[in-house]
């Protein structure tokens, strides 16, 4: 059976802050717009337990933060999709089609805001106790081992941030990292007074063992040169991100880390296709900037569809 053809005005693909704030604008000037996400609406950022350093909340829960903002977008009409994935885009044909299980869509308007994903732990072993013992969501996962054992590996603000959450859980927590820790210093100094966390710096996890379940792991220190193994129920790993560009290989231009080029008015080299939030090549990383791609490409969307003549 042939799949239906729908048009739209806008289609974002990515549900995270930098595409839901775009879903927002243009939903408000009237566009036909649809989000299209094939993993957790919200982002990265859904999984955070409290942030601190978004304007107009002294702290609010990630999940609680991107609610709000898909309620926004879909007031204004705005369609978040999260159960049609998307199985291959055409960004060069005009109009730009967008096919999914369910339907094929053409539209004038691509905002790319497909964000990262947590990079997956580098052992042998991953497969074999992922979501068995090793987790990459603290957030939905860390209830799981209430009085456990347990470890977070990696060093800059996720892993620090997540090892601070999974303490209300944990009888004794370990942060594991390679080099020297890259997280914030108020993070740092709440995890170093907790007396449940040992951090355990220029250390490397050689090797997972458990019968069925995560039940040890090898440690390597490197200064000493030691192996030793220790008891462990469960590992959380934040040891970076990489960005979520597969469906756009050989179609758009990206960066040697594998981020889309483009400006800080969010336009790529193909006329009317954007680059919003994380997966946008750029130095600064946060909530704040992506909210701020998502209302730059979205205003520029506008701008490009009526040929110039704004209502903003």
């Amino acid at each position: 059976m042939a799949k239906e053809t729908i048009q739209k005005d806008v289609i974002i693909i990515g549900a995270g802050m930098a595409g839901l704030t775009a879903a927002l604008y243009a939903g408000r000037m009237n566009f036909r717009t649809l989000v299209l996400e094939n993993a957790l609406i919200g982002g990265q950022i859904a999984n955070a337990a409290g942030i601190e350093n978004y304007p107009g909340f002294l702290r609010v829960s990630g999940g609680d933060l991107m609610a709000v903002v898909q309620q926004q977008a879909e007031s204004f009409g705005a369609v978040v999709d999260e159960f049609d994935a998307i199985e291959k885009v055409d960004l060069t044909s005009d109009p730009k089609r967008i096919e999914t299980e369910g339907a094929i869509y053409e539209t004038p308007v691509v905002i790319i805001a497909s964000g990262m994903s947590r990079r997956k732990l580098p052992l042998p072993e991953e497969a074999k106790y992922a979501d068995r013992g090793v987790h990459y969501c603290e957030l939905c996962d860390g209830h799981m081992y209430q009085d456990k054992i347990i470890a977070v590996m990696g060093g800059g603000n996720a892993a620090v941030d997540a090892a601070n959450f999974l303490s209300r859980y944990a009888k004794k927590l370990y942060l594991v990292h390679r080099s020297t820790l890259r997280a914030d210093e108020v993070s740092q100094k709440r995890l170093r007074e907790n007396p449940k966390a040992e951090i355990l710096l220029g250390t490397e996890i050689r090797a997972l063992k458990g019968d069925g379940k995560l039940a040890a792991m090898e440690l390597f220190d490197k200064e000493s040169g030691r192996t030793r193994e220790v008891a462990v129920d469960a590992i959380f790993v934040n040891i970076g991100v990489q960005p979520n560009t597969r469906l756009f290989e050989g179609q758009i231009e990206l960066s040697e880390r594998g981020h889309i080029l483009a400006g800080e008015d969010c336009r790529t080299k193909i006329p009317g296709v954007f680059a919003a939030g994380d997966i946008r090549e750029k130095e600064i990383h946060q909530l704040t900037t992506a909210a701020s791609d998502g209302t730059t490409a979205a205003l520029l969307a506008e701008k490009y569809i009526t040929g110039g003549k704004t209502s903003w």
